[in-house]
């Protein structure tokens, strides 16, 4: 693990496999760290140079007095892929890391040539629902809303084994103010318009069991980008690389040598 000073914020990033590999960028959901993405990195092909980072108010990186815009959590992967002189990417973004990936190749086409927008959406939800939801972590700590993120976060059968306590934990040990701010950007953000007017070659992944972002709403913001492709892993909730990485794997790595990464 590293911390990239980017001037306003101290991100934590780490970087895996071949440091002159075709890039691709991971970015995680809210309430997670990097971490997210360990059962996934070990099953992907050799030769590509991996880049993991906590967005700000997230694991070890810098967690600023909320609330943030998604403005600023795309300035900060931008910020952090230009201090790593990543250019023309792949970025795999997954909740609010697929609609930082959204804005991210809307903003800067040079720095992303593909994406993977995972359990995201052009807009999650409505303002009174993450209002509430901000409202009841301020007065309860994570804590208080644990048990019904792992609702939408998991299916019914994950939720029953012993690995859901490695997730609630770290859903309940990430800053308050971070899991605040970052529940303020999801909140004010629709990109719908910018994503409506995206070419790139484009993977969107749902889970047929979430309940933050359901399938139909994947596919929907799928649709907005010209010649995207959308897979449906079943027997999965919002988190699709914890519950079933080798299929998650699986069809990230033929989207990777599909678009020439490897």
């Amino acid at each position: 693990m590293r911390i990239a000073d980017l001037g306003t914020v101290q991100i934590n990033y780490r970087e895996d496999g071949d440091p002159d590999g075709a890039p691709v960028v991971f970015a995680n959901s809210l309430g997670t760290d990097y971490r997210l993405w360990d059962p996934v990195v070990p099953l992907l092909p050799q030769g590509l140079r991996i880049v993991r980072y906590d967005k700000r108010g997230h694991g070890l990186s810098v967690c600023p007095p909320p609330p943030y815009s998604m403005d600023s959590l795309v300035t900060d992967a931008e910020c952090l892929l230009d201090h790593l002189g990543i250019k023309e990417c792949l970025f795999v973004g997954l909740s609010i890391g697929g609609m930082t990936a959204q804005a991210l190749a809307a903003k800067r086409p040079d720095l992303v040539r593909a994406m993977v927008i995972s359990n995201t959406a052009a807009k999650i939800g409505t303002q009174d629902i993450w209002q509430d939801r901000m409202d009841t972590a301020q007065r309860g700590g994570l804590e208080e809303l644990a048990d019904g993120v792992m609702e939408r976060w998991f299916s019914k059968e994950f939720r029953a084994s012993p690995d859901l306590l490695t997730w609630r934990n770290m859903l309940v040990r990430q800053p308050l103010d971070g899991y605040i701010g970052c529940s303020a950007a999801i909140r004010d953000t629709d990109l719908y318009s910018q994503t409506g007017g995206l070419t790139l070659p484009t993977l969107a992944i749902a889970g047929n069991v979430d309940g933050s972002t359901p399938a139909d709403m994947v596919r929907e913001t799928a649709d907005l980008i010209k010649g995207s492709r959308f897979h449906l892993i079943r027997g999965t909730g919002h988190l699709p690389c914890v519950e079933k990485p080798k299929e998650y794997a699986r069809i990230l790595s033929e989207f990777i040598k599909e678009t020439g990464y490897a």
